[in-house]
């Protein structure tokens, strides 16, 4: 299939962008990377009458690396995630987790903000902004404003941001001494969409965890801290008995559903797999 007819407009600033988002508001989308949305307009999944090209807006690259506070503009490529040597040191999260994001093409041109914006809840980087506890700078016709991941992400590929308003930049803390982070998935081939996957990001001295924050994607409707999987590793040592009260924790935090090709306790329990294999990697992540 091939798209529809759209028109095409490039602006020239971020301002001008979020006017013109604004006036036309559902019938106009942002184009970043497009790795998402053009699969989608290919596929008739969406129709809309105007395409917004902000992928040049010099505006959108801007990034810092602060002794404590990462700053990455909206444009950022998975690429650049995956070989920055700035990113690897301050957020060495984020380079694992662009390992596992499609194929080579797709994180040529794929973006940080595009993938937040789109929202699929089984993308890596959701998962991970919300796991680093990461803030969303956004642009918008009523100025600028600044949301925490965790509440961003309200539901099936729906997010806070308003009519007219950008991401701009993504604000993460940078990595501490002493943090351990680990990225899992499973899917039917590298490359594919994650049937199910998680995050960890967890203070630990020796085997004694801090206040760990696990997200899950993939089978979840959303990005979100699994509360009660967190509390349950969060505080006690690493022992058998922590990680068989953790698996038996997920059960409260996910409820799946039936998707064409895997069924719900299905997702069940590879997520419970997931997580104990994650457990065993957590040991010896590095931080």
């Amino acid at each position: 299939m091939k798209a529809p007819n759209i028109t095409y407009i490039r602006p020239c600033s971020l301002t001008e962008a979020c006017h013109i988002l604004a006036e036309h508001d559902d019938e106009a989308v942002p184009l970043a990377g497009g790795q998402s949305l053009l699969a989608a307009l290919n596929l008739r999944l969406a129709a809309p009458k105007l395409l917004v090209d902000i992928g040049e807006l010099q505006e959108l690259r801007d990034s810092s690396f602060g002794s404590g506070d990462i700053r990455l503009g909206a444009l950022t490529r998975h690429h650049e995630l995956l070989d920055s040597d700035e990113v690897r040191r301050a957020l060495p999260l984020l380079p694992r987790a662009a390992a596992f994001i499609g194929h080579a093409g797709i994180r040529n041109r794929g973006t940080l903000g595009g993938s937040l914006a789109f929202a699929d809840p089984a993308a890596e980087l959701p998962a991970c902004a919300v796991a680093l506890g990461a803030t969303i700078s956004i642009a918008g016709p009523g100025g600028a404003r600044e949301l925490a991941a965790a509440d961003f992400f309200t539901g099936l590929m729906e997010t806070a941001l308003r009519p007219g308003e950008l991401i701009a930049a993504v604000r993460f803390p940078a990595a501490t001494q002493g943090t351990r982070y680990v990225i899992d998935e499973l899917s039917r081939r590298h490359g594919d969409f994650a049937v199910a996957g998680l995050v960890i990001a967890a203070p630990m001295d020796g085997k004694r965890v801090g206040e760990a924050r696990i997200v899950y994607f993939g089978c979840v409707d959303r990005a979100q801290v699994a509360r009660q999987v967190s509390t349950a590793l969060s505080g006690r040592e690493l022992t058998q008995s922590t990680v068989e009260a953790v698996i038996d924790a997920v059960g409260e935090d996910l409820a799946p559903d039936d998707t064409p090709g895997w069924r719900a306790e299905t997702k069940l329990r590879l997520a419970r797999t997931l997580t104990r294999r994650a457990l065993a990697q957590l040991t010896g992540a590095a931080a």
